[in-house]
């Protein structure tokens, strides 16, 4: 019996929930050092957050991508430390920040920095050019696709922005467009289209001014081949020159997640197990909807993380004995 191939999902943004990763900072002291580490670099007590909340000021943009960050890279070192490694990995929209600490192609502290500048952009970048989301239910994206551009009009844009499931795609742009788009996407056959409670329009060209700024920011971090594939939001294609790697960073911001897309390029490497390595899970709804045979565990807890590696750890003795 061969050991089996596993994947890392590492989740983003509306993830979150109050006292997440607790447990984990309770019983172990390195996640404590993590998070330690990373409340000195943020100027804010990120484990606090993250415990107590309260729920309105931890779903802050500017606080949310950095407390999922930490809670993920919490999870994936105590795997590591277990002797447990991803054979490919992928994030959605900032879950690929904790993705790349995971085949270490960036470092923890630089990823922090990263997300906190990241997340300070976006939100000028909504302040500045406000926009708006919504997720429309039922309706498939070549017909979507055509409804956006309809729904486009001068200095209003719309666009999808993260492809999460056959049946489900959200889109971004202009509050105007976005609007249009919706009563558009209803009378094209979609089921339900639901506003989503978001700062600015993420994954569209709205975030141009914050994709500026993080560029610089990128191109001044040091980066490294991937010590495993990750599969780009981007391009849903598997990727570990550091090169590229910073490319699509940069590109992200202001294109769409292609996550059904990802899922069935992990599905063709052969994956067997994937693990959603972070808080909640809506990594693994997502996954039924996309291959409903797909094996997904999740890490949310300590004991679901002790409950992983105890599996993993008894293949490893039937392997040897085999």
């Amino acid at each position: 019996m061969s050991q089996a191939k596993i994947a890392y999902l590492f989740p983003g943004q509306a993830s979150q929930y109050v006292g997440m990763g607790r447990d984990l900072y309770e019983q172990s002291p390195l996640v404590r050092e993590l998070y330690e580490q990373a409340s000195v670099l943020l100027g804010f007590d990120v484990a606090r957050f993250s415990f107590e909340g309260p729920s309105e000021t931890l779903k802050q943009t500017i606080h949310t991508q950095p407390a999922i960050l930490v809670h993920s890279v919490a999870v994936v070192s105590l795997l590591a430390q277990a002797g447990m490694r991803p054979a490919v990995v992928a994030g959605h929209s900032l879950g690929e920040y904790s993705a790349l600490v995971a085949v270490e192609s960036l470092g923890f502290s630089e990823a922090v920095r990263l997300v906190r500048l990241r997340s300070q952009l976006m939100h000028e970048a909504g302040v500045k050019q406000p926009g708006t989301m919504a997720a429309i239910i039922g309706l498939d994206a070549d017909t979507l696709e055509q409804v956006c551009r309809d729904a486009t009009h001068a200095n209003e844009p719309v666009q999808p922005a993260n492809f999460n499931s056959p049946e489900q795609i959200a889109i971004a742009g202009a509050v105007p467009a976005v609007q249009r788009a919706m009563e558009l996407a209803k009378t094209a056959g979609a089921k339900r289209a639901i506003p989503l409670e978001v700062s600015g329009a993420f994954h569209s060209v709205l975030m141009k001014s914050a994709q500026d700024g993080l560029s610089i920011a990128i191109a001044d971090t040091p980066l490294h081949d991937a010590a495993a594939p990750v599969i780009a939001n981007v391009t849903a294609s598997p990727v570990t020159a550091a090169r590229k790697i910073r490319q699509l960073l940069v590109e992200q911001l202001t294109h769409p997640v292609r996550w059904v897309d990802s899922m069935r390029a992990m599905t063709a490497l052969d994956v067997e197990i994937f693990i959603e390595t972070g808080p909640g899970t809506v990594l693994k709804g997502l996954m039924r909807r996309i291959n409903p045979d797909a094996v997904v565990l999740h890490t949310d807890t300590l004991e679901q993380i002790h409950t992983v590696i105890a599996t993993f750890q008894q293949q490893e003795e039937t392997d040897a004995t085999a």
